[in-house]
């Protein structure tokens, strides 16, 4: 089960995981990330922690490997298509590299990323008031 907990902080918003991370949560007029902002960081990091290790275990290490993700709300509380964009450098000396780089991040992004899955299948979130 993976859980956060996210509190009210005498500076603001913290979300914080069972192992003392914390990432600082705003409304975008100051500090922090928004929670779009971390949604969208969710999806990014769920592919390219997963498309790094698998295209290097492959031995296909890119020389750089970064991606930027967007999405546009489409109403004022909806998101519309969530665009994940790579922009990776291959190795010169490398002629497979790109055609396995290209398998790995499809697969990662069709059966492997948990987040970018949940979203797409509409994962429901519940609500518990004590």
């Amino acid at each position: 089960m993976a859980s956060v907990r996210v509190e009210r902080t005498d500076a603001g918003f913290v979300a914080k995981n069972g192992r003392g991370d914390e990432i600082i949560v705003g409304n975008g007029d100051g500090e922090g990330f928004t929670p779009v902002e971390l949604l969208l960081a969710a999806v990014g990091g769920c592919n390219i922690v997963t498309v790094e290790p698998l295209t290097a275990k492959r031995g296909h290490r890119l020389v750089r490997l970064a991606m930027t993700v967007d999405a546009e709300k489409v109403e004022p509380t909806l998101l519309g298509p969530v665009t994940v964009t790579y922009d990776v450098e291959l190795p010169t000396d490398d002629p497979l590299a790109a055609e396995v780089f290209e398998a790995v991040a499809e697969r990662v992004h069709t059966r492997a990323c948990t987040v970018g899955r949940s979203l797409s299948n509409g994962t429901e979130v519940k609500l518990v008031t004590s």
